[in-house]
């Protein structure tokens, strides 16, 4: 703060208040200059004071200023009064800044103006107070003052706001009729309301109406709507908007324009546009802000890609921008996720001695922790946290608990959990992770004690916790106690979701329970719910086995019907559910299909359908299946060749089986029980005399009829049968 000048004159106070820093500091010479006898400020010295009173903190010393200008008697212009409008509506002090507005000739000495008729409209505007300011509106013509453009501007945005669009495209033609032509202001601020209320059409109808009309779009409108399409995910609409703008040669990308695209781009998971944009924003020298340098690296960490964050923030230092707790949360939380603990433990480390972190950077250091196996070191950063004078959130005893169970230590969370109670520094997302931890231990009567520690404490029962019982009680074979839950969801005002729709599903095939299960998909397809891929899978294959084909089929064309794309395990169930039920012919019409849903057949698909045609006898049609498995480059498992043992042994084609027998000992495939045991009862059946011991080794008729169907060969049949270990 500098000396007061000698002599004091309102030139001299005006080039020192000019020099101070801070609004404070200029506040204190303006008073020491007030107290100094035989001096009075001019209008100059109080406009200025007042502008540096803008700022919401300081709002409070507006009143006392204009008491003095009042008690100087000090003659002020029109924009002295604006200014003290200004820094109470910024403030949405409306009732004072009307108060100026109307004591105007009595504190200033001067009348009114259009610009203070709208100023005072745009106040009522910015506290959202439409009613008076449409009120206030009709006061200009009984005042006899003629709206101008900027108060058709202002009438516009009340209308905007109001979402009265209508109103306010009839204002454009009432401007144009009154030969006030609507300017860029205009368009644009309709363009924003249009924007702000998810019209993006209309917005873009004003936008192209703006060039029919021979205006030319600022890169103000480009800006509103490039952010508007990526605020609704049309990312290439917004690219598209971009794309006009480089190719105007009147408006250009400013960095607005950059910091924009690269958030928007980088939010869409768009990373290696976002980078490209980054580059061609250094190449056409425009100045990156922290705004870009922090957009990008929080684009960049969120998808994955630590390195190029690595690369943008060491040129965010390069520059000269500081960083902040934000960006270092940011590149923190990203070398976390990276699994890069040493990178994370240097910045950690930097913060620390810069001071620059705060519960946040705790919060997101403990988990990156947690999440890599590191309990001791994020043990040791919770014991950190009250000597760095940061105190743990509900964030931070959720993260805590969640890693400790995460990582087996439950007993500990049980202990944390007990700690925060007492401390009331919980939320429900700490109950969940230690409710799911314990189920998934298979300890599910803790589980239910916490549960209840949980409602007990007025937190509300949410499809988290939910799930994690339901998992918790099938997971030990309760299949009621999942079916209590999940009736008690409904009772509670807890809707089911489609997880919890899935986990009860399957926990009724687990019991056998395939009716049932079936019934519970037709009330989630009632309620717009969809089961997943695996519901559905499981589903079919309990009903198929469970003899319900009827039920099974009549799933098939929900599966369709909702979108869903069949993958290779399902398309096998339903060709072995037909195959288990008889109608092969369904099942190869299918497996003829299946390249459709880009699905290859795979060897187990050609096993099932062998199978099924051996079945019904039609050997012909199971040797094209065999020669498509060879065709197809699969190699013949011992499953394959038993199914073709089996059937043509079935039909007394033994000659034919041993040929396909020695086939297996040349590709190195070796029988099982289940291959001695078809070919023993075959030959047994046939009669000895007419197989030569020599092909199957004379063991075969001391064959361990005790042997179980997963017992390995015993070697030593093995090396007399001639079959290479």
């Amino acid at each position: 703060m500098g000396e007061l000048p000698n002599p004091l004159s309102a030139k001299r106070l005006l080039k020192l208040l000019k020099s101070q820093k801070n609004a404070k500091a200029a506040l204190f010479v303006f008073d020491s200059a007030t107290n100094q006898p035989n001096y009075t400020h001019s209008a100059k010295i109080y406009h200025h004071i007042l502008r540096r009173l803008l700022n919401s903190k300081l709002v409070n010393h507006v009143s006392r200023i204009l008491e003095l200008i009042q008690t100087q008697n000090c003659k002020c212009p029109e924009d002295v009064a604006l200014t003290a409008i200004k820094a109470y509506s910024k403030s949405s002090m409306v009732d004072q800044a009307l108060d100026v507005f109307k004591r105007m000739p009595e504190i200033f000495g001067c009348e009114p103006g259009i610009r203070s008729y709208n100023s005072m409209l745009n106040c009522f505007v910015v506290s959202n107070q439409w009613d008076k300011a449409e009120s206030f509106l009709k006061y200009f013509e009984i005042a006899g003052v003629e709206p101008d453009m900027e108060t058709c501007n202002i009438m516009i945005n009340i209308s905007c706001k109001r979402r009265q669009f209508d109103k306010a495209k009839k204002l454009l033609d009432w401007m144009s009729s009154r030969g006030m032509n609507p300017d860029i202001h205009t368009y644009g601020t309709l363009i924003n309301g249009y924007v702000k209320c998810g019209k993006l059409s209309d917005a873009l109808d004003v936008f192209d109406e703006m060039c029919v009309r021979g205006l030319s779009p600022d890169v103000v409108c480009y800006n509103i709507l490039i952010d508007g399409y990526f605020k609704i995910g049309y990312v290439e609409k917004a690219k598209e908007v971009w794309d006009r703008l480089v190719r105007d040669s009147v408006a250009y990308p400013n960095v607005v324009t950059y910091n924009t695209m690269i958030n928007g781009l980088c939010k869409c998971g768009k990373v290696g546009e976002c980078l490209e944009m980054w580059h061609r924003m250094k190449k056409n020298e425009r100045k990156l802000d922290a705004f870009t340098y922090s957009s990008l690296i929080h684009g960049l960490c969120k998808a994955g890609n630590i390195d190029e964050a690595s690369m943008v923030y060491d040129s965010m230092i390069e520059s000269g921008i500081s960083r902040d707790v934000v960006i270092c949360n940011a590149m923190l939380d990203g070398y976390c996720r990276a699994g890069k603990i040493r990178k994370s433990l240097a910045l950690w480390e930097w913060m620390r001695k810069e001071d620059l972190f705060n519960i946040v950077s705790f919060n997101i250091f403990m988990r990156g922790l947690f999440e890599n196996g590191k309990v001791d070191e994020a043990l040791s950063l919770w014991e950190l946290l009250p000597e760095k004078d940061c105190y743990a959130d509900a964030t931070t005893c959720g993260v805590l608990i969640h890693g400790l169970c995460k990582n087996g230590y439950l007993n500990m969370a049980l202990w944390v959990l007990k700690g925060a109670e007492n401390g009331s520094n919980l939320d429900i997302y700490s109950y969940s992770s230690l409710i799911n931890g314990l189920c998934k231990e298979g300890r599910l009567e803790e589980a239910v004690d916490v549960f209840d520690q949980m409602t007990n404490r007025g937190y509300k029962m949410n499809s988290y916790v939910c799930n994690a019982l339901i998992n918790g009680y099938i997971q030990v074979s309760r299949i009621e106690g999942a079916i209590r839950i999940f009736k008690g969801m409904v009772t509670e005002g807890c809707s089911p979701t489609s997880v919890t729709y899935n986990i009860l599903i399957n926990g009724l095939c687990k019991a056998y329970r395939f009716v049932d299960a079936y019934v519970v998909v037709k009330e989630m397809l009632e309620k717009g719910l969809q089961p997943d891929m695996i519901t559905y899978s499981v589903l079919m294959d309990g009903l198929f086995r469970s003899e319900k084909i009827d039920m099974a089929l009549t799933l098939w064309p929900h599966v369709l019907k909702e979108g869903f794309k069949p993958d290779i395990t399902m398309l096998n169930i339903i060709i072995h559910g037909l195959c288990y039920a008889g109608k092969v012919q369904d099942a190869f019409l299918l497996f003829l299909n299946m390249r459709k849903w880009d699905c290859v057949p795979n060897l187990v698909t050609h096993n099932t359908l062998m199978e099924g045609f051996y079945k019904l006898g039609d050997n012909d049609k199971a040797a094209e299946i065999w020669a498509s498995i060879l065709a197809n480059g699969f190699q013949p498992d011992i499953i394959s060749y038993n199914i073709v043992f089996q059937g043509l042994c079935s039909c007394n084609s033994i000659t034919d089986a041993m040929g396909f027998f020695d086939d297996a000992l040349g590709r190195g495939v070796l029988p099982t029980v289940v291959t001695w045991t078809i070919l023993v009862r075959a030959v047994i059946g046939k009669g000895l005399q007419e197989m030569p011991s020599a092909i199957l080794g004379e063991q075969v008729l001391n064959f361990p009829t005790h042997a179980k169907f997963h017992d390995p060969v015993p070697a030593s049949m093995i090396q007399s049968s001639g079959c290479v270990a």
